[in-house]
């Protein structure tokens, strides 16, 4: 064995202890294995909406200032909204069972340029979805530790977010598995936590909601209805992170288990149930506890301690030991969270990758089936959000609020548009346009006061950020629209000519030249590669050999039938070459293979192909801009660049041939 092959297989072999062995994409036991039941969905996606509550009811709890009574109401419709964005997300569920969420909504019922919005809007907010559980995360652990420790905040979020890279590089599944204790830690505890918090002052219940009331009505004489409304509103608003993860199983329906409107219908009722209890439980326990700020220390812990005083063992208070495993679960779960984003945001940039939104590589899948450089931008992305916001929960929950009720707007708004046209088909339609339309009202009232109240605290960096991604989208989407116009007219050249297959083609000598091809699924790009080389080397090869990998990406793995479908294109594209060239008197063979990464297949025919062809030259054609730059090389693979170098290392022969492109 060479030097270098014993050092590829190394490094295979450190990849694989690292990351785990290769998947198989065709094999069909595959698909079962990684798919999510509904209990692990709820763990993985639903840990994101759970989590927040460790700061979402906080953040509207305090922005009641002097009226803390009036935390019966954020309680009240916390649970109640929950409920409805819940049963309006199921509509898109059903709607959507390969997955998609609020950017197919968009772009399917109400327009691409409104999927682009959503899209843009999601990418950002499952950034800040690792950015502020990290923070959040650390703000719990750190409350522990004395004042001074604050300062090592950042580097212990650093450190998280890296370290959930890693685990989402091995597989989604797997990163659930090693997650799973501590999320059923933290429900097991809040719900003793909770329960025994309501109880043991159930005393004051009774006279809560007169108290409450009354309060509201003093309030109402002193300032009138528009104030007491609108505070509460904006303490609604500021509260709005408690909603987020919703979004999260619409988007990711695609890696359920069968039947998968089932198993996300029940996923989304678990998630309801648990973020209602939870976040609406805690406020009660604010108020029945009179919680109140502590420096370095979050406003649950300060509630937790209250609680956990009054448990003793051996005359020890339980809040010694008890507290620090609480925070420590709570931070756990917020870590479990900050993992939502590196499923939902690679999923996001997949799907607007299919549409051109982003360059292609974000559909591709790595051997392991994840879809790595979407992991890989979310958590670098999230990494920088972290270090400029200096971890300052606060404004990220402004950032982060404001992009997750973009979408549920843009979403509930194209399903009641959705209904509307469906109406005289659907026998339903009112009962769920009713719903959708309820949902879209609240979702864009609590946008809107988050954009006017917010506006200097926050939410211009949101607009400007999301609205940056939206540009950066427009640009991509214009390049790629620009290329795939070029790129039809030579297409159309060949489109209406068919060749049969011939009962006695040219019979191939293995020992003559051979020119062997690298084409892919576009007929006029080989069509171009094939007739250059002709026209630069008349008569000299006898055998024409054409290589193809069908790459298996996020597109084709989405749904059942889509790989039996890839194989069935790649197939009549090989088969369209190799019968024109017998009916132009040539040799002819063809050899396809199917794998998540192009250069990996495409050596491994190389490797075949050169055994029954020694006497072989390789040619691939790569497009030529007018105006390259590193914009388009970026947005273009570069698989034929790869595979010259790799053969040239080998001392084998490649050319490529130009293609050039207006």
């Amino acid at each position: 064995m060479s030097s270098s092959s014993q050092s590829s297989s190394i490094l295979q072999r450190a990849r694989d202890i690292c990351f785990g062995p290769s998947r198989d994409p065709l094999n069909p036991d595959t698909r079962r294995h990684i798919a999510l039941i509904a209990f692990f969905a709820w763990i993985g996606l639903g840990a994101d909406g759970l989590s927040s509550a460790a700061y979402g009811p906080e953040l509207g709890y305090l922005a009641l200032g002097a009226h803390a009574r009036f935390g019966v109401y954020l309680a009240l419709a916390t649970a109640v909204t929950v409920f409805i964005i819940s049963l309006a997300y199921n509509q898109v569920i059903e709607l959507f069972p390969s997955g998609g969420g609020g950017y197919k909504v968009a772009s399917q019922l109400i327009g691409p340029k409104a999927g682009l919005v959503s899209g843009a809007a999601l990418i950002v907010d499952y950034v800040l979805t690792i950015s502020i559980s990290i923070a959040s995360a650390a703000d719990q652990l750190f409350s522990l530790l004395p004042l001074g420790a604050q300062n090592f905040k950042i580097m212990v979020g650093v450190a998280l977010i890296i370290l959930l890279i890693f685990l989402n590089l091995r597989g989604l599944k797997e990163a659930i598995k090693t997650l799973l204790p501590i999320f059923l830690g933290f429900v097991i505890l809040h719900i003793i936590l909770i329960f025994y918090g309501i109880i043991a002052h159930a005393d004051r219940l009774p006279s809560l909601l007169p108290d409450t009331w009354n309060e509201t009505l003093t309030l109402k004489a002193e300032t009138g209805w528009f104030f007491v409304i609108s505070t509460l509103m904006l303490a609604y608003s500021q509260g709005g992170g408690t909603y987020t993860g919703l979004e999260a199983v619409s988007n990711n329906v695609n890696t359920l288990a069968e039947p998968r409107v089932r198993t996300g219908k029940w996923t989304m009722f678990y998630m309801a149930c648990s973020l209602a209890f939870t976040a609406g439980g805690i406020l009660l326990l604010y108020m029945l506890w009179d919680a109140k700020p502590v420096a370095g220390e979050t406003l649950n812990a300060v509630v937790f301690k209250s609680i956990l005083d009054t448990w003793t063992l051996g005359g020890i208070p339980w809040t010694t030991f008890m507290l620090p495993i609480a925070m420590l679960f709570t931070a756990g779960l917020l870590f479990v969270a900050a993992n939502t984003g590196f499923l939902g945001g690679p999923a996001v940039l997949a799907n607007m990758s299919m549409d051109q939104w982003v360059p292609n590589q974000f559909g591709s899948l790595s051997n392991r089936l994840v879809t790595k450089n979407g992991v890989l931008l979310m958590g670098l992305a999230a990494l920088a959000v972290l270090v400029w916001s200096r971890g300052e929960v606060e404004l990220l929950a402004v950032l982060y609020s404001i992009n997750v009720f973009l979408t549920f707007s843009l979403s509930l708004l194209g399903l009641c548009i959705y209904w509307l046209r469906e109406r005289r088909r659907e026998r339903k339609w009112l009962r769920r346009f009713t719903l959708s339309a309820v949902g879209f009202s609240v979702t864009a009232s609590i946008l809107a006061i988050l954009l006017v109240e917010k506006f200097e605290h926050g939410a211009w960096e949101t607009v400007l950020i999301t609205g940056a991604v939206v540009a950066l989208c427009w640009f991509i989407r214009k390049h790629y629209d620009q290329t795939r116009d070029q790129l039809k007219k030579v297409e159309e050249i060949f489109s209406g000519q068919s060749y049969d297959t011939l009962d006695k083609p040219p019979v191939i000598d293995r020992d003559a030249p051979t020119a062997i091809f690298m084409v892919s699924r576009n007929r006029g790009a080989g069509m171009h590669t094939l007739l250059w080389v002709q026209r630069l080397f008349p008569g000299n090869f006898k055998n024409f050999v054409f290589l193809s990998v069908g790459a298996v990406d996020t597109a084709s793995y989405s749904a059942e039938g889509e790989i039996e479908k890839l194989q069935k294109e790649v197939k009549a594209t090989m088969d369209y070459f190799v019968n024109f060239c017998h009916h132009h008197g040539i040799a002819a063979k063809s050899y396809e293979s199917y794998g998540t990464d192009r250069v990996d297949e495409l050596t491994k025919l190389v490797d075949q192909v050169t055994v029954e062809f020694p006497n072989s030259v390789f040619f691939a054609s790569k497009l030529i801009f007018v105006h390259d730059n590193w914009w388009t090389r970026w947005l273009h693979n570069q698989t034929s660049l790869t595979m010259q170098r790799i053969l040239h290392l080998r001392g084998q022969q490649m050319v490529i041939l130009p293609m050039k492109i207006g």
